[in-house]
């Protein structure tokens, strides 16, 4: 039994996957994205798909020059010769009424794109007719796009002059009319429509007068005094769009089957003649029955999808759309197909026209130019859509059967999910993302095109700003409106990454949350309410603290601090806000750390070692005014006291600020002081001595209730520090960046003595007051004030926590992590790992097992910079962290190489006392414990590429009184569980949770003397603690607070330097004091079951927890080695070497958590590792 007192929980594993499994499964603690990542936002990606200038057009000017029954002289026509214009055989009826009839369709077509705007038609005119339409079109549209329709079939070509032709009132000539004529008349914006031959020659015609209007009006610009700059200065031509039936060379198409006006129909009718152009090619074999005449019967409606026609329609806008997306640039696409509404259904029937009249030698022109579109591999999938179409077109017309829906949209949408599915990393965007957004219009595929629209917006804000570049805005806020429940959490998600890309959205949803703001609130609350099931691992948890710091909330987008819809309510009104301030453990029992996140309150009293330091007697706010205040009994001489109740939500809130500006974390104390310094700025720039308040006044300028107690201040307080004391000594004992201290000197030294009569602003506040009422008007005395105080906030309280809290919404949250995927670099690199901590294991185990008969082979020797005060191994790297009073270094003890040395953060007159590695088996961290009761936690330490950074830092206990005699703070880390218990020189075990970031129980451990010692095992959940006093305590954390402490054991009679519990299930309790008495207890019995005595006078002790070994070093200047038995190994009194020195007086000492390894701290600043020998190792 005595040979089994040390045995190891692993020597009967036995199998080696065991232990590598452990590795895999073992939590990692502050290894989130908020300890990882700096907190910022992401860089906001340039958004270009909002359009600033969206245009409408307004009016229409229909110009025709047809002079039916009269050819132009400069075109020769073919027999038999194209004639239908707007589809009317203009010589079916007498030439007036055709020329009216085909001005009256063509009215009609426009009007199916854009039916409210104001149509003006222009029959074989004249030039004054046409300047007169041209003027008022421009007058009554102001700044909205005019269109002008012109066709010249009637008339001669256009000249190389920039003229188009028109008549003289009696039709007896053709009269030319200039395109500089026309622009002055037509003004900006305007989009021109030229449907004749050469009309190419319009439009560089065009252009030269546009670059000519510019030169004029660059020199009437520099040159007032120019002839030009004393003319009406023309419009600029630049907003201007022009759209042509061909080039400068080429007659228009005469071929009978089409019409003459084959531009026009493209623009206009583009499902009728885009039918009308597929029977005529030779594909129309493959569907018999189909012909010229049958196509005219196509049953249907353009805006009914539900029939062919409209389906056609619905394909047709698609498949154009998503052709200009894929060869446009970007910021052209957005000023021609979402800008203008008529604008865009104008160019995507102008990509038909290119493909129709292409294939008859005929280019249609466009202002800007467009790419080449009329070989897109789209077209294809437009033709086997017509093709399906019109294969059912016979027994539908001839038997009536029911239409079948095309499988476009079906199958496009299958291409978009193998794009998403199958894609690499880097790739080109998906074709197929406009018509997704068309899918959007479709119940039937509304579903899945969200679903995939998600997951394509999950890729990155670069997929986001791909889909508002597309259009997606107006479909996902008009859905928002629907009433199907399945669409909600599809919506939630894709509004969630559309506003953290874009954040200005925000404005455009405030409608709809007015509108539907009591169901938006009560399925928010209902979400808060299943998110409350984090229960604390023990059941004996009365109070939780955060030591999560400002920066450190909660990763996910989940509200894990609400639990409840009530406690949502309790925190809305003023009173519950006060309890819940109140409930900040103010009371000198339960003191602890103040930490600040979204939703925790926590408490601290860590600002008493710095604020309440005798160095600092006077501020604005004194830690002495507080405990005045604490140990006032009644509520009536406190209010006579200090003017407020102490119960009131100010002095709360400012006890809490005060507490935190001593946060161990620096951006948490930062921000607290510049809390503090805007207050102490706002106290000392008032130039009126009636406004100006005293020290303690200042805390009490807003109480509770509107009464005027505070004028007792200055009758019972006595008189107050002058302002430059308050201000400075706040500004130069905690933050960085003192305030300008200058600005006191407007403050009269006898304020105090004035007693003015002064009530503050916030007592001019009715009872009762609405939420956000700003309340009554300051005089406008108070604006300069203002202006200064909103100023200096403004300039200083910044955070990105908000930015950096959206960011997680713009990244990926459907791909598989990194961590996950078994060929990625980090996963390779974790497998490195647990493979180096498995041969680590291995190979240590086997040096155990062959017996340890010595331990004082010196491996490592070396000067540390300051006196080792804690030692800590490495669990399976060679490295060895060495911590003095304030810093930490750390080497190399196989190549004797320091490594890295860095200041751990603490104040002066605090020291190190304690150390432990979080993560050891993997990415791992250094945890700091300091006698102030502050912990920090670390990373890239003995790192040579980075420098060691604070991932981050609480105060793991309160109330804590630095000293040098005292045990300090005293932790155990377990990795299983993630918990870390602390104490020291407290009465109180208090139990962290860093995967929760709270504390889950403070233990009373029922004595009056530190504790010098934690040994934990999660699974018997069972805590150690030893004592000052020479008490061995045992601790159920399973029982209550009252019946936790399930064993004391008193044999000691001196302070315990190590109690040891054994992690597995038999384990016993070792236990050492300074006397050298070692006892060795069973948890269940009351008394111990082995006695050993060893050397006296120890300062420090540890055990091995894998062999049967512990070592003692003693202040007599030499360290004892002995086994489970109690029988000494060897001493160790001198160093190696020529000349040995004898060893300083132990400071610290540690042994490695695998290797028989011994590293020694003393006073003589000496560290030194020593092993088994050479030939065993």
């Amino acid at each position: 039994m005595e040979s089994e007192m040390l045995q190891s929980p692993l020597l009967g594993l036995g199998e080696e996957d065991e232990s590598d499994m452990t590795d895999w499964n073992l939590p990692l603690a502050f290894m989130k994205k908020r300890h990882c990542e700096k907190i910022e936002g992401s860089k906001s990606l340039a958004q270009s798909w909002r359009m600033k200038d969206r245009m409408k057009t307004v009016s229409v000017a229909l110009v025709l020059c047809l002079n039916v029954g009269v050819d132009p002289p400069d075109v020769v026509k073919t027999t038999p010769c194209a004639r239908l214009e707007c589809w009317i055989d203009p010589l079916s009826m007498g030439p007036q009424k055709a020329l009216e009839t085909i001005g009256a369709n063509l009215q009609k077509q426009y009007e199916n794109w854009q039916p409210r705007a104001r149509y003006k038609q222009s029959l074989d005119p004249t030039v004054d007719e046409v300047k007169k339409l041209c003027t008022s079109l421009r007058r009554n549209a102001k700044e909205e796009r005019v269109l002008f329709h012109y066709n010249g079939h009637g008339v001669p070509r256009p000249t190389v002059n920039g003229e188009i032709w028109v008549f003289n009132k009696n039709y007896t000539q053709y009269i030319p009319l200039s395109i500089y004529d026309l622009q002055t008349w037509m003004g900006s914006p305007s989009i021109f429509v030229y449907d004749c031959s050469n009309a190419g020659l319009i439009v560089k015609s065009f252009k030269q007068f546009a670059l000519q209007r510019e030169q004029e009006l660059e020199v009437a610009a520099i040159n007032p005094n120019h002839p030009l700059a004393q003319m009406p200065l023309p419009p600029s031509m630049k907003n201007c769009i022009q759209l042509a039936a061909c080039e400068a060379s080429e007659l228009l198409p005469m071929i009978p089957d089409l019409p003459a006006d084959l531009f026009t129909s493209c623009l206009t009718t583009p499902i009728k003649i885009a039918l009308r152009w597929f029977c005529m090619q030779k594909s129309v074999r493959l569907v018999p029955g189909v012909t010229l005449d049958l196509i005219e019967k196509i049953p249907g409606r353009l805006n009914d999808r539900r029939t062919p026609l409209g389906e056609l329609n619905w394909i047709f806008t698609a498949i154009t759309d998503t052709i200009a997306w894929n060869v446009l640039p970007r910021d052209l696409f957005q000023k021609l197909f979402r800008q203008d509404l008529l604008v865009a259904s104008l160019f995507r029937n102008f990509l038909l026209a290119e493909r129709i009249m292409r294939s008859y030698n005929c280019t249609p022109v466009s202002s800007p130019r467009l790419p080449p579109t009329y070989m897109h591999a789209m077209w294809q999938a437009w033709d086997l859509a017509v093709d399906i179409c019109l294969s059912q077109l016979p027994t539908i017309i001839e038997e009536g059967t029911a239409f079948r829906h095309s499988p476009f949209f079906a199958e496009q949408l299958t291409a978009f999910q193998v794009w998403l599915t199958m894609g690499v990393e880097n790739r080109n965007p998906p074709e197929q993302l406009p018509i997704v957004l068309q899918v959007l219009l479709s119940q039937v595929h509304r579903l899945r095109a969200l679903d995939l629209l998600g997951r394509f917006l999950d890729l990155g804000p670069w997929a986001v700003s791909l889909a508002l570049s597309v259009g997606i805005f107006p479909y996902v806020l008009k859905l928002l409106q629907s009433s199907a429940r399945e669409l909600r959490p599809l919506l939630v998600f894709i509004w969630a990454k559309i506003l953290a890309v874009d954040s200005e959205l925000v404005v455009a949803l405030s409608h709809l949350v007015v509108q539907y703001e009591s169901n938006f609130c009560t399925v928010a609350l209902q979400f808060m309410e299943e998110e409350k099931n984090y229960a604390p691992p023990s059941p004996a948890a009365p109070e939780t603290g955060s030591l999560t710091p400002v920066r450190d909330s909660p990763c996910t987008p989940r509200l894990r601090s609400v639990s409840s819809y009530g406690n949502i309510r309790a925190v809305t009104t003023a009173r519950n806000l006060n309890k819940s301030l109140q409930n900040l453990s103010l009371n000198e029992e339960s003191g602890s750390s103040v930490a600040f996140s979204p939703g925790n309150l926590s408490t601290s009293s860590s600002a008493s070692s710095t604020l309440g330091s005798p160095e600092n007697e006077e501020y604005i706010l004194s830690f002495e005014t507080i405990d005045k205040m604490r140990r006032v009994s009644s509520y009536s001489s406190l209010n006579s006291l200090i003017g407020v109740s102490f119960n009131s939500v100010y002095t709360q809130i400012w006890r809490v600020l005060l507490h935190l500006a001593a946060d161990p974390y620096p951006d948490v104390s930062d921000l607290a002081m510049k809390v503090l310094n805007s207050i102490a700025y706002k106290a000392t720039v008032n130039a009126r001595p009636q406004r100006i308040l005293d020290t303690s006044s200042l805390t009490q300028s807003a109480p509770a209730s509107p009464t005027n107690k505070g004028m007792h201040i200055h009758q019972v307080g006595g008189s107050p520090p002058t302002t430059s004391t308050s201000s400075s000594s706040l500004t130069n004992d905690v933050t960085k960046q003192p305030v300008n201290r200058d600005i006191s000197s407007v403050r009269p030294a006898n304020v105090g003595s004035m007693g003015v009569q002064y009530t503050p602003h916030s007592h001019q506040f009715p009872r009762t007051r609405k939420m956000f009422d700003k309340g009554p008007d300051q005089t406008a005395d108070d604006a300069d004030d203002t202006v200064g105080h909103k100023n200096f906030m403004s300039a200083t309280m910044q955070t990105g926590f908000c930015d950096w809290s959206a960011k997680y919404f713009a990244q990926p949250v459907m791909k598989i992590p990194e961590e996950h995927d078994l060929e990625s670099q980090v996963r390779k690199e974790r497998e490195w790992r647990f493979l180096r901590n498995a041969q680590v294991r291995k190979q240590a185990q086997k040096i155990i097992q062959k017996g340890i008969s010595r331990l004082d082979d010196q491996i490592f020797l070396n000067r540390n910079p300051g006196m080792p005060s804690v030692v800590k191994f490495h669990p399976f790297t060679p490295c060895i962290a060495v911590a003095d009073k304030d810093s930490i270094c750390f080497w190399d003890w196989e190549k004797g190489e320091k490594l890295d040395y860095f200041h751990n953060g603490n104040p002066r007159y605090t020291r190190i006392t304690a150390m432990e590695y979080l993560n050891g088996q993997d990415c791992s961290l250094l945890l700091t414990a300091t006698d102030d009761g502050a912990i920090r936690v670390w990373k890239n330490f003995a790192d040579l590429e980075k420098n060691p950074e604070m991932v981050t830092a609480w105060q793991g206990l309160s109330d804590m009184l630095p000293t040098t005699r005292g045990a300090g703070m005293v932790v155990d880390w377990e990795q299983e569980t993630g918990l870390l218990m602390t104490s020291g020189d407290v009465r109180i075990i208090r139990i962290w949770d860093t995967d929760r970031e709270i504390k889950v129980q403070d233990i009373p451990t029922g004595a009056d003397s530190c504790v010098t010692s934690l040994s934990c095992d999660s699974h018997r959940s069972l805590i150690v603690a030893g004592l000052g006093d020479g008490s061995v305590r045992v601790y159920d954390r399973r029982m209550a607070l009252s019946e936790c402490r399930v064993m004391t054991y008193r044999e000691h009679t001196a302070w315990v330097v190590k109690a040891y519990l054994q992690k597995h299930p038999e384990g016993n309790i070792m236990s050492v004091s300074v006397n050298g008495d070692v006892r060795f207890f069973d948890p269940r019995m009351p008394e111990s079951v082995k006695v050993l005595q060893i050397v006296k006078g120890l300062t420090a002790l540890d055990i091995h927890p894998q062999a049967n070994l512990f070592a003692c070093g003693s202040m007599n200047q030499f360290t004892a080695i002995y086994n489970g038995n109690g029988e000494l190994i060897n001493n160790i009194k001198y160093y190696d070497g020529f000349m040995g020195q004898r060893v300083g007086a132990i400071s610290c000492l540690a042994f490695h958590p695998h290797w028989p390894h011994l590293a020694v701290g003393s006073n003589d600043y000496y560290i030194s590792v020593y092993s088994v020998e050479k030939r065993i190792r």
